[in-house]
């Protein structure tokens, strides 16, 4: 992978974000929307250019797409992760990200979202404000 290809792709707060929760585990594109409140067309792209230079990999399980952080990737690019996850444990909004991802998780399923998404974001949301 370029370098410039990978600092341009990781240069955007969104994709960040995903980074941040993918390292934590495997996630749906709509875990991933609900947890960052981010429409789906705009996590899906944001999902294909981190996919597209080899930093996520996606696998299907029956109806749903889960990406998680390409082993490549991690095996490759330990000492760029190492700093990023620190950076992600004490600043925002990838903490706040990180308490949204563990109330979901607590709670929810990818199903769950797609039987009754608003009660679900209410839930996960009704400290924080809507997003």
């Amino acid at each position: 992978m370029d370098i410039v290809e990978l600092f341009k792709v990781l240069s955007d707060l969104n994709r960040l974000r995903i980074l941040n929760l993918l390292l934590r585990e495997k996630l749906c594109v709509c875990e991933l929307q609900t947890i960052l409140g981010m429409t789906q067309s705009n996590t899906s792209r944001h999902l294909n250019k981190l996919k597209d230079v080899g930093i996520i990999e996606a696998e299907k399980s029956g109806q749903w797409m889960f990406y998680k952080i390409s082993e490549r990737f991690l095996e490759e690019n330990d000492i760029l992760l190492e700093f990023l996850r620190q950076r992600f444990e004490t600043e925002q909004p990838f903490c706040k990200d990180l308490e949204t991802l563990r109330k979901y998780k607590s709670s929810f399923t990818c199903k769950d979202i797609r039987e009754r998404k608003d009660v679900v974001k209410k839930l996960i949301y009704h400290k924080e404000g809507e997003r």
